[in-house]
């Protein structure tokens, strides 16, 4: 089963750059990713996808999480109505994929002007190797099905600084 991991960054670029050495990772075959997917949303409140390349099969498989999902973001004032018909068939398509309106509700509150979010389904990795490469990137774990460890000890990469030299 892959797991999710959906971190925040407080930088529009951020996100980007990160899932760029996490590219880099999978090519030294230090992680297998299934999708990761980038959203931006830059100072004017445009909100800008960015995927990774990955074979039209592969993509259709999660095209429709991935659509529900950026729906729900890009339309997190409308999920504040509960008359809305669509806000009630995103909020019951992303249920079924276990993504909580808790998490909606703190993705909406973090992904702000200027900011960035990272979406990353996670096949395998080497954790020790992967954390390294995290570390000191910053961002903020929002939501993740890893174990309680895994995701404790990813946030703390993340905060972690590069020693320097």
């Amino acid at each position: 089963m892959s797991k999710l991991a959906v971190i925040a960054y407080d930088d529009q670029f951020k996100a980007e750059e990160v899932r760029t050495k996490l590219r880099r990772l999978q090519q030294d075959h230090l992680i297998d990713l299934e999708q990761a997917l980038v959203a931006v949303k830059d100072d004017q409140g445009e909100v800008t996808l960015l995927r990774m390349s990955k074979p039209a099969a592969e993509v259709e498989a999660h095209k429709g999480f991935w659509n529900t999902l950026v729906g729900a973001i890009v339309m997190e004032p409308a999920l504040g109505m509960a008359s809305d018909a669509r806000s009630g068939a995103i909020r019951g398509a992303l249920a079924g994929a276990g993504v909580d309106e808790d998490f909606l509700k703190e993705l909406a509150a973090t992904f702000q002007n200027g900011s960035s979010v990272l979406f990353v389904l996670i096949r395998h990795a080497s954790p020790e190797q992967v954390l390294a490469a995290l570390q000191g990137t910053g961002g903020k774990v929002l939501e993740t099905n890893l174990t309680h460890q895994e995701e404790a000890n990813l946030q703390a990469a993340l905060k972690v600084a590069r020693a320097a030299g």
